[in-house]
Order: C-alpha cells, then structure tokens, then sequence
C-alpha cells in the first residue's frame, strides 16, 4: 500500500475549510456564549493568539491527513461516503472523550454541545472533500 500518494491539495483545502469554519463557529456564531461558557472575559484578546491559530491550523492538517486514510480505506469514493466515515470518525472517536473531558472537568454541557457539533460538522464537511477529492 502506499500510505502517502493522498491528494495533499485535498487535505489541505479540508484543514482550511476546517479552520475558516473555526472561526465562523467560535468567532461569528457563537462567540459570546462559547466566551461565556469558558470563563474568558468580552473584548480580551489572548497573549498567544498568533501562536493558538497557527497551532490550530497544524491540527487541522493532521486531522484531514488522517481522515483522507480512513476515507481510502473505507473505500469512500462518493461525497456522501466520505461524509458517512466522516460522521462515523466524528461521533465514534471524536465526541466521546470530548465528552468524558467535559464530564471530568465539570465543564457545562451547552459547551460540549458547541464544541462537539463543530467537530461533526468538520468532520462530515472535510469526509466528503476528501472522499470526492482524492
């Protein structure tokens, strides 16, 4: 097998569509209730904000360069395929310890509701991407 012959124009056009979808999700969307519900205070920017995005984005590509796999091998050549490993990837391996986090850090559950449904809808977005894209 060939673990490496991907379309790597594919997986990072996914991470992009990811990060883009970050932003609009936790910058435009739900901004304040998100900011709310993690403690962090209106109008105050982090020290590391540059640092953060750059970061988020270098997970992103780690992300699409796993799902772009998971996606061959499950033999996703069709967008609805992909975006069904996608979905499978989101709520088998994603949402779970996503959820034991909250559960453990006594976080509120509307913020995993916010957090986890932004990892499906990438998922399932970037699944698709990846599976017709290839």
């Amino acid at each position: 097998m060939h673990y490496f012959q991907v379309n790597h124009l594919a997986v990072l056009t996914a991470a992009v569509i990811q990060w883009v979808l970050g932003w609009l999700w936790f910058g435009v969307l739900f901004k304040n209730t998100w900011k709310g519900l993690v403690g962090e205070r209106e109008g105050a920017q982090p020290p590391n904000a540059v640092f953060s995005m750059v970061m988020c984005f270098v997970a992103n590509l780690i992300l699409s360069f796993v799902l772009v796999h998971l996606v061959i091998w499950a033999g996703g050549t069709t967008c609805e395929r992909g975006a069904f490993v996608g979905l499978v990837c989101g709520l088998g391996l994603i949402a779970p310890p996503m959820f034991a986090q909250h559960i453990c850090e006594n976080r509120p559950f509307k913020l995993f509701g916010i957090n986890a449904v932004y990892w499906l809808a990438c998922m399932v977005l970037s699944g698709g991407i990846l599976a017709i894209w290839r």
